[in-house]
């Protein structure tokens, strides 16, 4: 069992307030985490903001956010306001996103996005401490009471050494469990760099539980697959795990924008290896070897096998929570 147990929001279907009964009940199930998204739904830091005034333990971090899109003034601002109001429970979970996000939605270019994050790294860590960041000096006015640990976000060999080497942890994504190794490797090579103890950096992953029949549950898989895989720091991600001849088809298939067929040629063995399907035993069983492989804190996105377009309610969230709580 993992020493760490998290969930993650934002909870697909759910509105914002609608978390408060899911959130409340990962705490009291043995959760000690939540972690936060930010892709095109909510931003990263609200949700987080409102699961503080709902817990009193858990951890409260951003799952994640990225270098470009925010100023590292403002996202010092942002670390120090949530630490102050969570009484020290946030962490920072940071990294540099897709040009996607940060290019084609926000107009700004995705231009060495490891120097990006390293250097913005290396002003929250100065600012955060009450001193004077950056070129132009900028100061906090009113610095986190506890320091605020930082998660690097991290896909190919050195940005996973980046985050062993200068992060308090790693947060890895879409990790199929035959790569695991690998990507433990490079994250220690990270800590020999920086002469940290093998092992000390704390190493989330998000998985993806789509409990139920795994038959049903691989159809929402390979669709959430194709969405990602195809994002080209995805797709060069698959390609350095050896996985580029399986994904070949598929993307040729949906850059033709043949979308029907990129989905019949999503590589299901890859797909199994990543997600999490079947009944709670089997996901849990499923986690465990995750855990045993160096993963410290599972962040578990739980998915309801739902038609498109059906409202969920949250007692339905609470239940999924709860068949996976680590003191069940």
């Amino acid at each position: 069992m993992a020493g760490r147990w998290a969930l993650s929001i934002e909870v697909p279907g759910l509105g914002l307030a609608d978390h408060e009964p899911v959130v409340r009940a990962a705490e009291a199930a043995g959760y000690t985490d939540v972690w936060s998204e930010e892709t095109s739904g909510h931003d990263a830091f609200t949700p987080l903001a409102t699961a503080a005034a709902w817990t009193e333990r858990m951890r409260l971090g951003t799952g994640v956010v990225n270098a470009f899109t925010r100023g590292p003034a403002v996202l010092a601002q942002h670390c120090a306001a949530l630490q102050e109001a969570s009484g020290g429970r946030f962490c920072l979970g940071i990294g540099s996103s897709s040009n996607v996000i940060v290019e084609r939605w926000n107009g700004i270019p995705f231009e060495k996005p490891r120097t990006r994050v390293r250097e913005v790294v290396e002003f929250l860590c100065t600012a955060l401490a009450g001193e004077r960041a950056g070129p132009g000096g900028f100061k906090l006015e009113k610095p986190p009471p506890q320091p605020v640990p930082i998660y690097i976000a991290a896909l190919r060999e050195r940005m996973l050494q980046t985050a062993g080497e200068i992060g308090d942890g790693a947060f890895v994504n879409y990790t199929p469990l035959a790569a695991l190794p690998r990507i433990m490797d490079e994250i220690h090579k990270g800590e020999e760099a920086a002469g940290k103890e093998r092992g000390s950096t704390d190493v989330l992953c998000r998985f993806f539980c789509i409990q139920g029949d795994p038959e049903q549950g691989l159809g929402l898989a390979r669709w959430m697959f194709a969405a990602y895989a195809t994002v080209p720091v995805y797709e060069n991600f698959f390609r350095w795990l050896g996985y580029g001849e399986a994904i070949d088809p598929m993307v040729e298939a949906w850059r033709a924008k043949d979308r029907g067929r990129a989905l019949e040629l999503v590589p299901t063995e890859l797909v199994e290896d990543i997600f999490i399907l079947g009944d709670a035993d089997a996901q849990r069983a499923r986690l465990d070897r995750y855990v045993e492989g160096g993963i410290t804190t599972p962040v578990l996105l739980p998915i309801p096998m739902v038609p498109p377009d059906t409202p969920v309610s949250p007692d339905v969230f609470v239940g999924l929570v709860e068949s996976l709580a680590p003191n069940r």
